[in-house]
């Protein structure tokens, strides 16, 4: 939905509550009139039910609305006798509209002094449960989330396994897009497998796919922009419920922005460069950049001990059970660092070490732009710009790979080619304005990571936030847990440092608090 159709439908939700609380704001006390305008019959209202009146912020915040609402419900009557459990489930199932049997069909009077305690203790535990949710979900969207690292995209840097914290106010906090969901899941419901949200069924628009049930794109102010080589998590741009939920019937319907998967990637290429890979080698406005120490790229390396064995020793140490693929006749392939390839040439049975590196030159049909008109490898890449909001380039036959799905998609335009001409929303088109910024991600992992070389830019409205802490890590090869990694930040130079035990600390020390606070109250 656009802004303008969404205060349509603002508008509409007021006159539903106008026609429906009217008289129950006369029986308060109050003028009709207070009903019809606008947030200040929010404010209003909360005085009648006796609640205090920074409720009404939650009404306004999406997904937390929806858990509000229902609680205001059971509020308004009870404000006017309607208590019973049965009450409290007739104003859910018909979702607020048993106000409006309450509002012209009955003359009991207000109950301006009301006890706001829950009736009976079910109803407390569920008001207690209700805020609980609230209070997560806030934490949830606009401050921390947790996220867990599924592969080995940025391993050494961030190991499978590991479990974070990820900052929603460093770039800034993104309101839900989706206005219909499920709260603090993702896309899919935990033990059930199905969809967490509502949306239109809109299969048919593949290029110009947009949810009407989608709020509009907003992003609160951050502390800070994405530097280069910044660790980002973002949703991934490619995301269909084609590709995640195994559709197989030849649709291809694209998921909201928010609700399509969580990635995380290094961003190695941010607006405005000129972005290069040679020989696996990131180069950056024609210089080759220089990664966070913390960074380990690795790649594979082709092998050849001569048919010898290596030892337990060497095993582990190159983690050789779970990175290495057998060619044979002596010949491994090996995912590793330069300095772990380095030191292994060194091995007495090590023969001779190559990086395995695909020439230049050679058209890989699964690298960005998926042209042949751009014959390039996932280890000789570009160059390419990387685009900045407002800046122009120019459209043509060769500049329109790049730009193609950025006009299409993720700016919402409808683009259509005939022969050598290009129409942008039915004009003729030789250039384009960007209207986001855009970001390349990448794996440390260069040989192992689905990330923009395969599917192009990040636009900003896909950012996420930023991994701050690892606040625990399981090793399930091992079946263990890294202890070393607890509550160990994300950023930062050299090796990790653990703040575990300040965090042991801080609970201790609460529960110290908290055991004296019982003793006082019991004296």
């Amino acid at each position: 939905m656009t802004f303008t159709e969404w205060f349509i439908f603002f508008l509409i939700i007021q006159v539903i509550h106008f026609i429906g609380t009217w008289k129950l704001y006369v029986r308060a006390g109050r003028k009709s009139w207070e009903a019809s305008i606008p947030i200040y019959n929010a404010i209003i209202l909360m005085g009648i039910i006796n609640r205090p009146k920074w409720w009404v912020i939650l009404l306004f915040i999406p997904i937390i609305n929806l858990l509000m609402f229902p609680i205001i419900w059971i509020e308004t009557c009870r404000s006017f006798g309607y208590n019973k459990s049965k009450d409290t489930t007739l104003s859910i199932l018909t979702l607020g509209f048993y106000i409006y049997y309450i509002n012209y069909f009955t003359n009991d009077p207000y109950k301006e002094n009301r006890s706001t305690k829950a009736p009976t203790p079910f109803d407390e535990w569920l008001g207690s449960i209700s805020f609980a949710i609230i209070a997560a979900t806030i934490v949830h969207t606009y401050f921390m989330q947790p996220y867990t690292i599924p592969t080995s995209s940025l391993e050494k840097t961030l190991l499978v396994g590991d479990y974070l914290f990820v900052s929603k106010f460093h770039y800034g906090a993104r309101p839900p897009m989706t206005a219909l969901s499920f709260p603090m899941v993702h896309d899919t419901i935990p033990g059930i497998g199905i969809k967490s949200f509502v949306s239109e069924d809109d299969s048919k628009k593949q290029n110009n796919w947009k949810n009407k049930l989608s709020l509009p794109y907003l992003r609160l102010p951050g502390i800070q922009k994405i530097k280069r080589n910044d660790i980002v998590v973002f949703n991934w741009p490619a995301d269909t419920t084609k590709t995640m939920w195994g559709d197989v019937s030849g649709k291809q319907t694209y998921k909201p922005i928010d609700k399509r998967t969580n990635y995380v990637k290094r961003c190695v290429g941010i607006p405005g460069d000129s972005l290069e890979v040679r020989n696996g080698y990131v180069y950056i406005n024609n210089k080759r950049t220089i990664l966070p120490d913390r960074a380990k790229p690795q790649w594979y390396f082709e092998v050849n001990t001569g048919g010898k064995e290596f030892s337990r020793n060497d095993i582990v140490k190159y983690k050789l059970q779970k990175e290495s693929r057998i060619l044979g006749n002596g010949l491994y392939l090996l995912n590793l660092t330069d300095e772990e390839a380095a030191s292994l040439e060194k091995n007495k049975i090590v023969k001779s070490i190559k990086k395995h590196i695909e020439p230049k030159g050679q058209y890989q049909k699964s690298v960005f732009p998926h042209n042949p008109k751009y014959p390039w490898s996932s280890d000789n890449f570009g160059p390419i710009y990387i685009p900045k909001k407002g800046v122009t380039v120019s459209l043509n036959e060769n500049t329109i790979p790049f730009y193609e799905q950025i006009i299409r998609r993720y700016e919402n335009n409808n683009l259509t080619i005939f022969e050598n001409d290009i129409y942008i929303n039915g004009k003729k088109a030789s250039s384009y304005t960007f209207k986001q910024d855009y970001f390349w991600m990448m794996g440390d992992n260069r040989h192992n990571s689905l990330d923009a070389r395969n599917w192009g830019y990040v636009p900003f409205d896909h950012v996420v936030g930023k991994p701050v802490m690892i606040w625990f890590s399981f090793d399930s090869d091992l079946n263990k847990i890294r202890w070393e990694r607890l509550f160990t930040t994300v950023g930062g130079n050299g090796k990790p440092v653990s703040y575990l035990w300040l965090v042991v600390a801080l609970v201790l020390l609460y529960a110290l608090y908290s055991f004296r606070k019982r003793k006082k109250k019991r004296v």
